[in-house]
């Protein structure tokens, strides 16, 4: 039975990545709590995804909900413009503290996407004057869905590939793996005219779950430094210990000249992102001229109740011991993923931390409806050539729930 709501919506609502004329209706959630979706049938799916990526506490945790009823009744919103509120400036301070000296100031926003545009155009801002115009991308990569992020997705493959030509920067895709000696040329030849280089360390996300080696964030930094090229890591998907460590960097080793975060900073409940920029980057807004200054300012900008919720999961990243969790839970994904890769259709399983990935030959990957009927939900990536199912499951997931997830895939995977 069809819930109302969802019939009198279904003429008006445009869908996210949908092609309305072929989808399903999508499932209708009328609660969620722990790592379960609860839908309006009854059921409950253990969500595989965790609401993209950001419910990294499970849901409705009492302690978000607490901060954010308590900011509520004092002050829910006031613009950022001209006012100031202790819970953003607070949280600026906290944000800061979580990453490297030289990484000292953060400018909020509500979304990854906007939190990249802004990152992009520091860097652009600080080499007004000189002939660096450009930015280095890399293929496979996903960095979000406005005009200059889809344009900095991959090129060829990627669901934004139409916009590659359309973005007012010249940008230069870069193969992601390949060697020191060769990347080292390759970025020399546009370094003059480059002013930003932008890479999801470790993980690239949406672009189809892949992997790369700590080595290739190092040989980005010293060509950074080498040729006064600004570094961005867009760690929107990576950070709050999804890879493993608090953040890709802090696994990596490298210091960047600016990192997005975003998505689990307030534990799935409300839109917040931010960039943390570097002191020498802030420093090159700075003179007597207005106009200097950084020209972004949403209307939303450091809403006091979601860095209320911001706060309150980062009370909780500081209270559980969440690399050795998720150490945990990268080997039961291990233990659980590894026997697909003989499965036919099955090209490789990947894990990463909280990540673990199955990549399938085209259209093997089972569909979304036929994994709820089996208790829990995912959504898997479908490109030209491949798809990939992947598990991004809240980072306290429970043995059963997660037991769940993978007998579930398992159960789809047969052959």
């Amino acid at each position: 039975m069809t819930a109302s709501w969802l019939k009198l919506g279904r003429r008006h609502v445009w869908r996210p990545y949908c092609q309305h004329q072929t989808a399903p209706d999508p499932l209708p959630v009328v609660g969620a709590r722990g790592c379960r979706l609860l839908l309006a049938d009854g059921r409950s799916l253990v969500d595989g995804i965790a609401s993209w990526w950001t419910a990294a506490h499970g849901y409705a945790h009492p302690h978000i909900a607490t901060r954010v009823r308590a900011q509520l009744e004092q002050l829910p919103h006031v613009a950022f413009g001209g006012l100031a509120h202790e819970v953003g400036y607070t949280l600026a301070a906290r944000l800061a503290s979580l990453f490297p000296e030289s990484l000292n100031r953060v400018f909020f926003v509500e979304s990854g996407s906007v939190a990249v545009e802004v990152a992009l155009k520091i860097a652009l801002g600080a080499a007004r004057g000189t002939a660096r115009t450009d930015v280095v991308a890399f293929e496979g990569a996903y960095h979000g869905d406005t005009f200059a992020t889809m344009a900095l997705s991959d090129p060829v493959e990627s669901m934004h590939a139409g916009f590659a030509a359309r973005c007012s920067f010249p940008i230069h895709h870069f193969p992601i793996s390949e060697s020191d000696e060769a990347f080292a040329a390759r970025f020399a030849s546009v370094a003059p005219t480059t002013a930003a280089c932008i890479i999801e360390p470790l993980l690239q996300g949406a672009g189809g779950m892949r992997l790369h080696e700590a080595q290739v964030l190092r040989r980005l930094r010293a060509a950074c430094t080498k040729h006064g090229v600004s570094l961005i890591f867009d760690e929107v998907a990576t950070g709050f210990f999804r890879t493993g460590p608090r953040f890709a960097l802090d696994e990596a080793g490298v210091v960047p000249d600016v990192v997005v975060c975003g998505k689990a900073l307030t534990g799935g409940t409300l839109p917040l992102a931010a960039v943390v920029a570097s002191d020498g980057l802030f420093d090159s807004f700075l003179g007597s001229d207005p106009a200097m200054a950084l020209q972004h300012g949403p209307t939303y900008m450091a809403n006091p109740l979601a860095c209320a919720a911001a706060h309150a999961s980062l009370d909780l990243f500081d209270a559980g011991d969440f690399g050795a969790r998720v150490s945990a839970l990268q080997a039961k994904l291990k233990a659980g993923l590894a026997p697909l890769a003989t499965r036919r259709g099955v090209r490789e399983v990947r894990i990463k931390g909280g990540v673990g990935v199955v990549e399938l030959e085209s259209g093997a990957a089972p569909s979304s409806a036929s994994l709820a009927r089996r208790g829990v939900f995912l959504r898997p990536l479908r490109f030209a050539d491949r798809d990939v199912v992947y598990l991004m499951p809240p980072l306290v997931i429970d043995d059963d729930d997660l037991g769940a997830l993978l007998a579930a895939l398992a159960a789809e995977l047969t052959g």
